[in-house]
């Protein structure tokens, strides 16, 4: 199926371009579920939460720590006095979605297009209060921390998501690491 030969292709132009012999191991994937919601940019100094940015335009993002701090999902403080930057997705989970809707159907207002659109909205808010009224959630995917050396703390994605989770970051449950390219075709 297109699927299966995408993902084959994509394999091989992998390979290809790392140099690989034919007869060389399997590359080892990481596969986690793939969500929608707004990009967030969380930045942690000495385990203490400091600024949350949106993406904006790739570039310059919009300041949006007051209405971050109101998701209960995220952490203030993390487990470890470290700091880092951490990248997830700010999300309305659609029993709230429908929640809200509801409540605007019942007030004759409009109704929200899509949670997407009505999370984004809700993070956007200039009233922390509204945002924190709408029970958004998120999950982390993305770490930026150096140890000591300037390195970076974890090399693999699998384990960026494990100490992120160790964090106390919400992190996508359904992920599986180590899979060759069939491993990731039967994942989808």
């Amino acid at each position: 199926d297109t699927l299966a030969s995408g993902a084959e292709a994509f394999d091989a132009r992998v390979r290809r371009e790392l140099g690989l012999a034919a007869d060389a191991p399997p590359i080892a994937y990481a596969c986690e579920l793939k969500f929608d919601g707004l990009a967030i940019n969380l930045r942690y100094e000495h385990g203490v939460l400091v600024l949350a940015a949106t993406r904006g335009d790739g570039e310059t993002g919009e300041n949006v720590t007051g209405n971050i701090r109101t998701i209960g999902a995220i952490p203030h403080r993390l487990a470890e006095p470290v700091t880092l930057e951490a990248r997830g997705e700010v999300y309305m989970p659609k029993a709230e979605f429908a929640r809200i809707n509801a409540e605007r159907e019942e007030a004759g207002l409009p109704l929200y297009a899509n949670p997407r659109n009505s999370g984004a909205g809700s993070l956007r808010q200039l009233d922390p209060a509204v945002t924190a009224g709408r029970n958004l959630s998120a999950w982390f995917y993305i770490l930026l921390e150096d140890g000591p050396d300037g390195r970076p703390v974890v090399e693999r994605q699998s384990a960026a998501l494990d100490r992120l989770q160790a964090l106390g970051f919400p992190v996508q449950p359904d992920r599986q690491a180590d899979l060759d390219i069939e491993g990731v075709i039967a994942f989808t």
